[in-house]
């Protein structure tokens, strides 16, 4: 029986690999939609795993997550210093880093932040972090290396910002891969980027020139110059020939000069477009939250977000399973009715094989086994397709995001291609019914 299924099925290859590669087509469908649907929430869930908190100016929650985020440039309204002085003397919290951007060095976003972030998204893998201001630490996935130099450009290069010239970073450090857009990005100290950006326009449109720089430099100096006079571990100038003999000489050093995290946390300092906020506990996190909400302030929690986020998805992918489901449903109709139109041109075949005593539970499941042989074979392969597909789609917005998206089949999965088997199996019985009731002497007569 197996010999004879095999050589019907050589016979009419070409038909069988038609009616194969429809199944895989339309299998291949769902299987990319799922795969890619669960892919994305995967790979973003896991991109916002360090970002507990995130405080932000009154607006888009959404559009908060994706800048401070997922790196997503857009205009954000500035929080001033004092938030994140308030933050940074908070109990409740564990550390509170500013995240400055607008700056891009071959469409990698700049980001300026401090040491405690570098820490929370996994520390430096080679070289060390950066100490001074004219230093940087790059991503894992950035094709540059330790020693490096290069200017940041006001915005990405097809918006033709201008460079800032003034400054020249020096790559020290990498960051350890992290699997999210961050292994794109350049990190370098939030006093930098104050300095590079007058605090009126920073984190606006329209600057970029050494004008701009020069100015965030003197403003910078001057709060650098006055948050170390407070600070009780420094020497406090006398007079104030003294301060102004102390300031020249921080203009002086310029970016070579060495970071002063009290500058971060003086309340006079520039305003940043976002702060990531690592609580202490579960309940603090909720109290934090409850607390910066209000007016003036805007705080989220990155998976409150997300699942907003993922139920548009969803929705967007019910559509899309909807419309593959349709399809599915179209090939398997037009395959049942060329192999019902098969079984009905093989009549006389199956009226020899009964009149040389076949009988008829032989003649049913050869019909059967070689239908559920086709089906099985697209199935089988439009779930590979499908899995093939969605690698390439993950790994291409990989590519462009720096998010990795992790394609891979789940036991659900398992069940749905064995639902879809069992479905063509039931399918499978009608021509192999319709043949199971063919006489052999009416077969043979017509």
């Amino acid at each position: 029986m197996f010999r004879f299924i095999a050589a019907d099925l050589v016979r009419h290859r070409w038909g069988a690999l038609a009616v194969a590669v429809l199944i895989a087509l339309a299998t291949a469908l769902g299987v990319v939609v799922t795969l890619e649907e669960r892919a994305l929430r995967l790979g973003s869930a896991r991109a916002a795993a360090a970002f507990d908190l995130v405080v932000g100016a009154p607006g888009s929650e959404t559009q908060l997550v994706l800048s401070a985020v997922f790196l997503q440039p857009a205009p954000l309204t500035l929080l001033p210093g004092s938030v994140l002085a308030e933050l940074l003397a908070d109990p409740r919290v564990a550390y509170a880093a500013p995240v400055g951007f607008g700056d891009f060095s071959d469409d990698r976003p700049v980001v300026g932040t401090t040491q405690p972030l570098v820490d929370g998204l996994g520390g430096i893998a080679e070289g060390h972090t950066f100490m001074r201001l004219g230093e940087a630490v790059i991503g894992a996935a950035v094709p540059r290396a330790l020693g490096e130099t290069f200017h940041p450009m006001h915005g990405m290069a097809e918006a033709h910002g201008g460079v800032h010239t003034a400054i020249t970073y020096r790559i020290v450090g990498r960051l350890a891969p992290t699997g999210t857009m961050w292994d794109r990005a350049i990190l370098v100290p939030i006093e930098a980027v104050w300095h590079t950006h007058a605090p009126d326009d920073y984190g606006h449109e329209g600057h970029g020139h050494e004008q701009a720089a020069d100015a965030g430099a003197h403003d910078v100096a001057a709060t650098s110059a006055a948050a170390a006079e407070a600070s009780p571990d420094r020497v406090q100038p006398r007079t104030i020939a003294d301060a102004y003999k102390r300031r020249q000489e921080s203009e002086a050093a310029g970016f070579d000069a060495p970071i002063m995290p009290s500058a971060v946390a003086d309340p006079a300092a520039p305003g940043v477009p976002a702060i990531v906020v690592k609580p202490r506990t579960i309940a603090d996190a909720y109290r934090l939250r409850q607390a910066y909400r209000t007016d003036h302030t805007l705080a989220v929690f990155p998976g409150e977000v997300l699942t907003r986020l993922y139920g548009t998805l969803g929705d967007a992918r019910q559509i899309l399973a909807f419309v593959a489901l349709n399809a599915q449903i179209l090939v398997a109709a037009a395959v049942l009715l060329v192999v019902l139109i098969h079984v009905l041109a093989r009549r006389r075949q199956i009226g020899a094989l009964r009149a040389f005593g076949a009988p008829r539970a032989v003649v049913f499941a050869m019909v059967w086994l070689e239908a559920v042989l086709v089906v099985g074979a697209g199935l089988v392969t439009g779930f590979l397709l499908g899995y093939g597909v969605a690698l390439l789609l993950a790994r291409q917005i990989s590519v462009q995001t720096g998010v990795v998206l992790p394609v891979g089949f789940i036991a659900e999965d398992g069940g749905a291609f064995l639902l879809l088997f069992a479905a063509c199996g039931l399918a499978a019985l009608l021509p192999a019914a319709l043949a199971y009731r063919q006489s052999p002497a009416a077969a043979l007569r017509d």
